[in-house]
């Protein structure tokens, strides 16, 4: 598969992660994987190192931008942030679900406000269940927290693949997105809980997290087309 033949349906289910301390090494990768990839994650290590000028980096690209800082505070505070961080232009905002309903709450109402206040559309703020790096959760953990983001009317809910089937009972309306995915044969690394594209796209995933998976392969854009690919032929 070239890159011309990518289904724009199979593009739209991928999302990049940027998880460098480097601008112009993150930029460099944005482009070359552009072809693959719709949605470009900017996580906390880059937004550290180089602050909001990473954002208009890559939606001048041409990406949607994921802005990965897994909020948690108070509710006051995390409402400020997010007024902040809506005003930035991204298409979506994650959010510790362990900090409650009101918490939560506060982060969908402050990225509604400051998209408002600089004529965009808001971000879909994402509620993060539990790290896909855990595996060890007290049972029932994931449904309550799948209920808070429920009740703070979050648009989508970070989960790993292994949670797919709660989301669709409990709460089919949100966005399922899925981290630690990895082809088959590639070293899972810190993702206790990993699984294939085709395997999450399967149970009902919206939007896949590739990471290590291509820019750690010493053939980035063929790695990015197997799974390109791949989710292709799951859809």
């Amino acid at each position: 598969m070239s890159p011309s033949d990518i289904s724009p349906e199979a593009r739209s289910r991928l999302a990049l992660a940027l998880d460098v301390d480097d601008l112009v090494e993150a930029g460099r990768l944005g482009k070359r994987m552009l072809p693959w990839f719709s949605v470009a994650k900017v996580g906390l290590e880059l937004f550290s190192a180089s602050g909001p000028e990473t954002i208009g980096i890559f939606l001048d690209q041409g990406y949607d931008v994921f802005l990965d800082l897994k909020l948690h505070d108070i509710p006051t505070t995390v409402g400020k942030a997010a007024r902040v961080l809506g005003s930035l232009g991204v298409s979506y905002v994650t959010v510790h679900a362990s900090g409650g309903p009101q918490m939560l709450s506060a982060a969908v109402d402050g990225l509604s406000e400051g998209a408002a206040a600089a004529g965009l559309a808001p971000p879909m703020a994402l509620a993060v269940s539990i790290l896909t790096s855990e595996t060890d959760a007290p049972s029932g953990l994931f449904e309550e927290r799948l209920g808070y983001a429920v009740q703070a009317e979050c648009g989508g809910v970070v989960c790993a693949a292994n949670e797919l089937s709660e989301v669709r009972r409990l709460a089919p309306e949100l966005l399922s997105v899925v981290p630690g995915i990895r082809p088959d044969g590639v070293a899972s690394h810190d993702q206790g809980r990993p699984a294939t594209p085709s395997l999450a796209i399967g149970q009902g995933a919206g939007l896949l997290v590739i990471g290590r998976a291509v820019t750690n392969s010493e053939d980035p854009e063929g790695a990015a087309d197997d799974i390109a690919n791949q989710v292709a032929q799951a859809i």
